[in-house]
């Protein structure tokens, strides 16, 4: 893909992020909505919704020969070279509760590998954009924060409850929260917002679906950091390949600078 296509399609990025925000802060700022509970028992919301119908429209209107994968109205041509994968809102949970730690999650895939993605937090104003070699936060480059040591470390994850119930349980959890400096529950994709922007030194979840990951792979690898799964292996597992078809489902995801992404994986694997 060559820079200017690429300039173009970061820049309708940000008016995909502009526009389904300025809908999810009517609903933020005291329009009704009305909340219901999913088969997995997951909340959604008038805003999930509508923010979704906006951008698959958008990308319509643009781009009508691009695929869409999403979290609420499913996939569209998903074997098309280039395919939006959206998450209109990441952390409904933290939306309903008036927390500003959710976000608008947005990915452009190319042939199956993500090369575009983006976090947009309305409330806070904060609209972050990677393409697997730089990340900008409102304009301005970001990058991963040095740290030496799992020692001088903020670690934060989603929802602890997830390795409570025994989900995706890796033996080491527990020693890698007591050898970092600080544990946190910073969650949904602001928790990986934070660790581009050099506020948090490592953040991991035990079960991501492909709408919540996707954005996350350019963004992280553009402000240096790495990401993986839970073994050390690409994130992606190879799922995306050019002509695979269905949904590629749940992953797990560790993220960090160099340093503290080994120091974390030899914990987690002992």
């Amino acid at each position: 893909m060559d820079a200017s296509l690429r300039d173009e399609l970061k820049a309708f990025t940000t008016e995909l992020a502009f526009a389904s925000g300025e809908l999810i802060m009517r609903y933020w700022r005291g329009e009704d909505m009305h909340v219901e509970r999913k088969a997995d028992s997951t909340p959604v919301t008038d805003a999930d919704r509508g923010a979704e119908q906006l951008m698959r429209k958008m990308i319509a209107e643009r781009y009508p020969a691009h695929g869409i994968i999403a979290e609420e109205f499913g996939n569209e041509r998903e074997n098309a070279e280039f395919v939006w994968v959206l998450d209109p809102i990441d952390g409904t949970k933290s939306f309903i509760s008036h927390v500003p730690l959710f976000g608008t999650l947005i990915a452009l895939l190319h042939k199956g590998e993500p090369v575009l993605g983006c976090i947009h937090q309305p409330v806070l104003g904060e609209l972050l954009i990677g393409d697997n070699e730089t990340c900008i936060l409102n304009g301005s480059p970001t990058r991963v924060r040095p740290c030496p040591d799992l020692s001088k470390a903020v670690i934060s994850t989603t929802d602890p409850a997830l390795f409570a119930q025994g989900k995706h349980h890796v033996p080491g959890l527990d020693r890698l929260a007591e050898e970092a400096w600080l544990t946190r529950s910073w969650g949904d994709c602001y928790g990986y917002l934070l660790v581009a922007t050099g506020r948090v030194d490592l953040m991991l979840d035990p079960v991501l679906e492909t709408w919540d990951l996707m954005a996350l792979i350019p963004i992280i690898r553009g402000a240096g950091g790495v990401i993986t799964d839970w073994y050390g292996n690409e994130p992606t597992q190879g799922r995306f390949a050019e002509g695979a078809t269905g949904n590629p489902g749940s992953r797990s995801a560790v993220v960090a600078g160099p340093e503290v992404h080994r120091a974390a994986l030899g914990v987690l694997l002992g």
